[in-house]
């Protein structure tokens, strides 16, 4: 008992006692299980092609019955019987013979057999030679093995009807046809008779593996070779009789409880490598876990019903390891520093917050302010003609309105844009938006492409004349960044959408975008270009959602990005 004396004996011992038992309980029971599950399986797959045997033999039979009355019933073979001559009737029978394909095809008259295929005229005369017209079946042995033999009376002549012979086809139970019933059951097939096997899809037959199995009742197991099998006897006749014929069928336990041994044998292994590993941790476990976790514990549950982060360990009198001495300065240091990284963190956060405001407003009133600079300087040119004067001051006045606006667009950011709808022409307001960005006097040119007979759509025309001021200004800025200096000119395109909507894609063939950083484009703050904001795209995005639009940026082929927007016809519809 000393050697549970200690707390850390105690831990490790329990633990690892807990996993033992744990582990060693679910691999047995998941292996019992799964033993069971298996045999059970076995049982219903040989109940299940039992079942099929018996369902194909009697459909053979059945069969064999209605082909042996069609043919009883034709003019031609009842011609044949009539005249009591085997010459006469025997190539009639290897006719009928080769179309029903029997294994054996017996017609005899009244005076004895007339014809006799497959089976010897001695075999052929313990037929019977009268039948009722339903047909009587009968089991008999040829030289050949056992056949199931099926006979149906030959009449001929007006009512009441002459019979003048009778008709008998039969099919062998053989080795083929154990074969394919094997085919359909997916089990090795058997067929016995009178206490002995007859034909078998197991090589050699093993016919004397397969004698306890005739004398029992339900599942028994038999070992054939180096394979153990699980064999049910199932008669394959209603009235079972010492004459009736008997079907065995098994199947291999050996093959189908494989993979529950290689089930068991990795279960084992696994079990050992997790207790292996459950006695390690216990031992570690055991061996950080004293007193100073209490303490700590406590102070840890009194800052989460506080919320107070600034909570020192309370070290008792006898506590004199200096472990715990250190683990508890360590933990008292450790909340020093998170109060301290708190106010860092609020101070941060509020010039973050600030910072982030003032460079937002600065990029997105840049662009109005260019166009009324380039307005005034059409103002400050001498004898300006008054229709110059009109137009530069609407400008001044709509862009005016625009910086208010964009100020709007700021503050909406952090909530739902409210939006005012309106019929808008996606193809004009594409074109203005290009007018605009090229009125600042971008290096690069812009090319609208539009398609005609675009239908009008409900939407914000103001906010999304933003957001494609925004997104080709975007496109002009990757132009001018190449390193080659080539001026591409930007294409800005209108495309018709199924059901009402439209797309708009603006392409430029700039400096582009990688591709780690293409999925992140629309994410506020972020952005590739030193000056940028990072809210261009944000707030585009949030204007594009509210309209129930898709915003979409994809590389392409040869550098440069392609920015699509698609929107719907309503805002209570989906685009395309």
């Amino acid at each position: 008992m000393r050697l549970l004396s200690s707390l850390r004996n105690r831990i490790f011992v329990a633990c690892a006692l807990v996993a033992v038992a744990s582990l060693a309980s679910a691999v047995q029971f998941v292996t019992t299980r799964v033993s069971r599950e298996a045999e059970a399986e076995l049982a219903r797959g040989l109940q299940r092609a039992g079942g099929l045997v018996e369902e194909n033999y009697t459909a053979r039979l059945d069969t064999l019955t209605l082909l042996a009355r069609l043919i009883a019933d034709l003019p031609r073979l009842q011609a044949a019987v009539a005249t009591d001559h085997p010459p006469t009737v025997e190539p009639v029978a290897l006719d009928y013979q080769a179309r029903v394909k029997s294994d054996l095809f017996v017609i005899t008259g009244p005076h004895g057999v007339l014809a006799a295929l497959g089976a010897p005229v001695d075999v052929a005369r313990q037929l019977p030679t009268r039948a009722s017209r339903e047909g009587d079946a009968a089991t008999i042995q040829t030289s050949h093995g056992v056949v199931e033999v099926v006979t149906v009376p030959i009449v001929a002549g007006p009512d009441p009807p002459e019979v003048i012979g009778t008709l008998s086809l039969g099919f062998a139970l053989d080795d083929a046809l154990a074969q394919r019933f094997k085919a359909v059951t997916e089990s090795e097939v058997a067929f016995a008779l009178g206490g002995r096997i007859r034909a078998s899809t197991l090589p050699g037959g093993h016919a004397t593996e397969l004698a306890p199995v005739l004398g029992s009742a339900g599942i028994v197991t038999v070992t054939i070779g180096d394979a153990e099998y699980v064999a049910l006897r199932h008669g394959l006749s209603d009235n079972p009789s010492s004459g009736a014929p008997e079907a065995i069928i098994l199947r291999s336990r050996t093959e189908r409880l494989l993979f529950v041994r290689a089930l068991r044998a990795g279960l084992f292994v696994v079990a050992a490598i997790g207790v292996l590993a459950a006695v390690l941790t216990s031992y570690v476990v055991a061996r950080t876990v004293t007193r100073p976790l209490s303490a700590i514990t406590d102070a840890m549950k009194e800052m989460t019903a506080t919320g107070d982060f600034t909570r020192k360990v309370r070290v008792s009198r006898g506590w004199q390891d200096e472990d715990a001495r250190l683990l508890a300065s360590t933990f008292d240091s450790l909340t020093d520093a998170i109060e301290r990284f708190q106010r860092e963190v609020s101070l941060r956060d509020r010039l973050s917050a600030l910072g982030r405001l003032s460079t937002v407003i600065a990029h997105e009133v840049r662009n109005p302010l260019m166009i009324i600079k380039s307005s005034l300087r059409s103002l400050a040119k001498a004898q300006a003609p008054p229709e110059d004067v009109r137009e530069a001051a609407a400008d001044i006045d709509h862009e005016v309105a625009r910086l208010n606006r964009i100020v709007d667009d700021v503050l909406d950011f952090a909530r739902p844009a409210r939006l005012e709808y309106s019929q808008t022409d996606v193809n004009a307001l594409l074109a203005d938006a290009a007018a605009s960005v090229m009125s600042a006097g971008a290096p690069a040119g812009v090319t609208p492409v539009l398609e005609e007979g675009l239908p009008q759509i409900l939407a914000d025309a103001e906010r999304l004349h933003t957001v494609l001021v925004n997104i080709i200004t975007n496109a002009l800025h990757a132009v001018e960044a190449r390193s080659d200096g080539a001026q591409v000119p930007v294409i800005a395109r209108s495309l018709a959408l199924p059901g009402g909507g439209v797309a708009i894609e603006v392409e430029d063939r700039g400096v582009g975008i990688g591709a780690g950083d293409l999925p992140h484009v629309f994410e506020p703050y972020f952005t590739t270009k030193r000056t940028g904001t990072g809210l261009g795209l944000a707030i585009a995005k949030n204007i594009v959602d509210s309209h129930g639009g898709i915003i979409s940026a994809a590389a392409v082929a040869g550098g440069g990005t392609r920015i699509r927007i698609e929107l719907p016809g309503s805002p209570g519809s989906v685009p395309a």
